[in-house]
């Protein structure tokens, strides 16, 4: 084996391709080219992993978005238990990968945001916000209105749904329409899920 393939320099490529680097990286991490941590791989039957698995790896290695508060005082459990109970409520259950809250209550709204920038100091350049209201009312002032009631820029609106108006008769219309808030985080979806399973298990 050429010396710089020692069997030290092997099991180093060993131990780093298995904790999830991938060949380019363990290629610089070993001061050598790619083509030869390939040739090497090759020749010492070390299986490849699938794309799939490499893009798994390294999204479960890249930074979190959020940052989950610990040492909650009591008023935080409260506010975590309240959020957790509003998305098992009202929260998507189809998404894999979005946090999905949806209502038309203000209040309900504003307690989920303050969940979610309390307990886990979500990233607010993340929030999105979409709206849903009816071609009797005005999208561009109730973006306004749920714009200042989140703190959410407008610019981080999604072009509003707009069905048309029911019947005059029909009661009930959402007067100022209804918003999902949306925050993409794979990882902070399954935690939030966890947490509700938790407590539906002991409840």
């Amino acid at each position: 084996m050429n010396l710089k393939w020692n069997s030290a320099r092997l099991r180093e490529l060993e131990r780093l391709y298995s904790s999830g680097f991938g060949m380019k990286d363990v290629a610089t991490r070993l001061d050598v080219s790619l083509s030869s941590v390939n040739n090497v791989m090759q020749r010492n039957n070390i299986p490849r992993r699938k794309p799939s698995e490499t893009n798994k790896l390294n999204f479960l290695r890249s930074p979190l978005s959020f940052k989950e508060r610990v040492g909650l005082t009591h008023p935080e459990e409260s506010l975590k238990l309240a959020g957790l109970m509003l998305y098992w409520a009202e929260g998507s259950k189809r998404s894999k990968c979005v946090v999905d809250l949806a209502n038309c209550d203000e209040k309900m709204i504003s307690i989920f945001l303050k969940f979610l920038r309390t307990i886990y100091g979500v990233n607010e350049d993340k929030l999105r916000v979409y709206l849903y209201c009816y071609t009797d009312q005005n999208p561009n002032k109730l973006v306004d209105y749920w714009s200042e009631l989140t703190k959410i820029p407008v610019s981080q609106f999604s072009k509003p749904y707009i069905k048309a108006a029911p019947d005059s008769h029909v009661h009930g219309k959402m007067e100022h329409g209804l918003v999902h808030i949306r925050y993409a985080d794979t990882r902070l979806l399954s935690i939030i899920k966890q947490e509700i399973g938790r407590l539906t298990d002991i409840l």
